[in-house]
């Protein structure tokens, strides 16, 4: 297998990864909660779907959220507020728990009974790219039909592990896979 791409950008492409667009993409159908963590109305829903059940707790420690229950119920009481640190890790600890949460039902959902989604690749933006270094890149659907490896890497928030996954589903692309490591965006409707 060639090289993955060393110099992405030098001559003005602009994209992301392709594993962090389909992360974006699974974020989406996770439906994490739209209010900020810094509104009160934010906060106490993340801090309620952290706190419902021993094992939701269990897994928010697990998730780096580690303050004592005084502090919770203090939080939760509104008697005082977290600081902006505690405000990220009340975040990601929401976060990485919704994704374990969300994990099972998200592959079901994706793999439909082995027949899988299909994925549509947007080509990474040249439009700052001069004409002459301009490649021929196309819009691309590609049908993924084994996503345990993409939703485990997920679900973990593993990006390296991520990054494999996607790299092995796009390898079906043929000899073209390497022009869609970087891209704009991924969609799917699942």
């Amino acid at each position: 297998m060639p090289e993955r791409t060393i110099d992405f950008g030098k001559y003005g492409a602009q994209g992301i990864r392709g594993y962090e667009a389909l992360a974006r993409q699974l974020d989406a159908l996770a439906d994490f909660i739209a209010t900020p963590v810094t509104t009160r109305r934010g906060l106490m829903a993340r801090l309620h779907y952290l706190t419902r059940t021993p094992r939701a707790r269990a897994a928010a420690h697990d998730a780096g959220l580690t303050v004592t229950d005084r502090t919770l119920k203090a939080w939760l009481a509104g008697t005082r507020r977290p600081t902006k640190r505690n405000l990220a890790r009340i975040d990601n600890a929401y976060r990485a728990v919704r994704r374990r949460n969300v994990a099972r039902y998200l592959l079901a959902r994706l793999n439909r009974a082995g027949r899988g989604t299909r994925v549509e690749i947007h080509p990474l933006n040249q439009s700052g790219v001069r004409p002459a270094h301009q490649r021929v890149l196309e819009f691309r659907t590609l049908n993924v039909r084994r996503w345990e490896a993409l939703v485990a890497a997920w679900s973990t928030g593993d990006d390296r592990a991520l990054d494999d996954a996607w790299i092995e589903q796009i390898v079906d692309l043929g000899s073209q896979w390497g022009q869609y490591e970087y891209v704009t965006n991924i969609g799917f409707a699942a």
